[in-house]
């Protein structure tokens, strides 16, 4: 492998990365189980199938699974299985096709935003969550 400045970091950077990439899951899974009929409410005005399943699914996502994934604890599939969930709350959540302006411009930007985080999560499958992590004891 070449010499890359960041050879010696890597660790550091994939835990750092983890962490940006699961700190806003974490909060937004705390919104969902403290205000879990909310929750639910939210979930059946976006047409979710099975809204408290679909909010139940949510809250075990974003505050279970990304805690895992925070940790370093079966980081490859857990980031597979997110980069999905990112996936299908982009197109539940933010579906700016069907909407008109100004809807559609906010929503626009959030879809492109969960894609991003799509190919982070991606990327974790494929990288692993390196040293500082559960995965390694």
């Amino acid at each position: 492998m070449k010499y890359s400045l960041f050879n010696d970091q890597r660790d550091a950077i994939l835990l750092i990365a983890r962490l940006l990439l699961t700190i806003l899951f974490v909060m937004s899974g705390w919104g969902k189980v403290t205000h879990f009929a909310a929750t639910v409410a939210y979930m059946a005005s976006e047409g979710a199938p099975l809204p408290s399943a679909a909010a139940a699914v949510a809250v075990c996502m974003e505050l279970v699974v990304s805690i895992a994934l925070l940790v370093g604890f079966f980081t490859r599939p857990l980031s597979l299985l997110f980069a999905l969930f990112v996936a299908g709350t982009a197109v539940i959540g933010h579906h700016y096709w069907t909407m008109a302006d100004p809807e559609r411009s906010a929503n626009v930007i959030q879809f492109y935003k969960n894609m991003s985080i799509l190919g982070g999560f991606l990327l974790l499958s494929v990288t692993g969550a390196g040293k500082y992590s559960l995965d390694r004891k």
